[in-house]
């Protein structure tokens, strides 16, 4: 079992109820499912105000269509702009993630760097002693 949780995992537990909410309301407006299921019904609404032989509830221009359109975009419009501020946080929060983990990274590096160079230091100066000992005792 993972015990460490992402960022994401993090900024996803902070959400209450009504921001999860709006996530999915946003989430579900903003797909083909809901484009397409919204169009059956409209359709369906126009062919059965238009041929239906009984009752017409709502005669072209369809005034009531509009009317739950418009009371429809009136709740959609704020709920998808608060999960796009959401979302906005979420990349804040992950950008603020990667910044961390690059800083954290750097510094490993900077310092396997600065480890690597000193074995080098130390090898060098070890040959040049080999090499010193053994022009010595040539000379």
């Amino acid at each position: 079992m993972n015990l460490m949780k992402t960022w994401h995992q993090n900024h996803t537990d902070k959400l209450d109820f009504w921001q999860r909410l709006s996530d999915g309301v946003a989430n579900s407006m903003g797909s083909w499912k809901f484009i397409i299921i919204q169009t059956i019904i409209v359709l369906m609404w126009m062919s059965l105000n238009i041929i239906g032989w009984s009752y017409h509830w709502d005669v072209y221009p369809f005034i009531l269509l509009n009317l739950l359109f418009s009371t429809q975009a009136a709740y959609a419009a704020p709920i998808i702009m608060m999960a796009q501020n959401r979302q906005s946080d979420r990349d804040r929060t992950h950008a603020e993630a990667d910044y961390n983990t690059n800083l954290e990274a750097k510094k490993e590096i900077e310092a396997l760097q600065k480890q690597l160079n000193s074995i080098e230091i130390e090898k060098l100066d070890k040959i040049i002693r080999l090499l010193e000992n053994k022009n010595g005792k040539q000379g």
